[in-house]
């Protein structure tokens, strides 16, 4: 008779539709160009007290990202850059801090997008609500003003902790670039793509050197608050995504 083998499935398969989802975000995200070079990451976590988490491969582009290709590193084991596959410096600085600090941030995506790196480079970062999309992070954004150099150390820690509200999703890393969280992938992705959107929607209000219609505080939040309860939005979106890689790009969930 032979042995169950239930005990003994490998580490890159545990959690496998967890993986699929995260490789598509990865997928899609180059496809919009919102990646940069082999630098950028996304995270999930996949324990309950949020220590756990799959983050993609040191120096892999996110076009060449697969399910199986995640590597699942603990925030708390200070010898995972010790390992024969360590994560980039930057992504066990930035994201261990933000699993360590911030339980409700199941998943964390960070990206030099063009026109969130842009917004991010403004003597004033702040998003007005002047759309439906820019209303949809209204009173749910915090802006990073104290710069201090790249993802390490004290730094990561630094700006994990202005994460800890619960109502913050997203952050705007004066100098950087973008960190938006989420309790699943789809949820996550779905602000880092309406992000991206409504900042550029507002950079190009800038343009016209014209007054802006901002939204009342009263309708922004509103609006904001019929965002978090739209039906199913999120994993629509990503659903939809899928359904196009498995057509023209299978090779992500492998």
């Amino acid at each position: 008779m032979n042995a169950p083998t239930a005990n003994l499935t490998p580490p890159n398969l545990t959690h496998w539709a967890e993986r699929v989802d995260m490789a598509a975000a990865f997928r899609w995200t180059a496809r919009l160009n919102m990646h940069e070079s082999i630098a950028n990451h996304f995270s999930l976590a996949v324990n309950p007290e949020g220590s756990r988490f799959l983050i993609n491969p040191n120096g892999r582009h996110f076009s060449r990202i697969t399910a199986s290709s995640l590597i699942e590193i603990d925030a708390n084991d200070p010898s995972t850059m010790d390992r024969p596959d360590a994560p980039d410096p930057t992504a066990w600085g930035l994201h261990g801090s933000v699993h360590r600090a911030c339980p409700h941030a199941r998943c964390v995506m960070h990206v030099h997008s063009i026109h969130a790196t842009v917004l991010a480079s403004l003597a004033d970062s702040r998003l007005p609500a002047i759309d439906q999309n820019s209303a949809m992070f209204h009173n749910r954004v915090v802006v990073d003003d104290h710069y201090g150099g790249m993802a390490l150390g004290d730094e990561a820690a630094r700006c994990a902790e202005m994460l800890a509200d619960p109502k913050i999703t997203t952050m705007v890393m004066g100098n950087h670039g973008v960190l938006v969280i989420g309790a699943t992938v789809a949820e996550t992705f779905n602000r880092l793509y309406y992000f991206e959107r409504a900042a550029e929607t507002y950079i190009r209000a800038l343009q016209t050197g014209r007054p802006l219609r901002v939204l009342p505080e009263a309708i922004a939040e509103k609006t904001a608050q019929e965002w978090e309860s739209y039906p199913g939005f999120g994993n629509a979106h990503l659903r939809e995504l899928k359904a196009i890689l498995d057509a023209e790009d299978p090779a992500y969930s492998s």
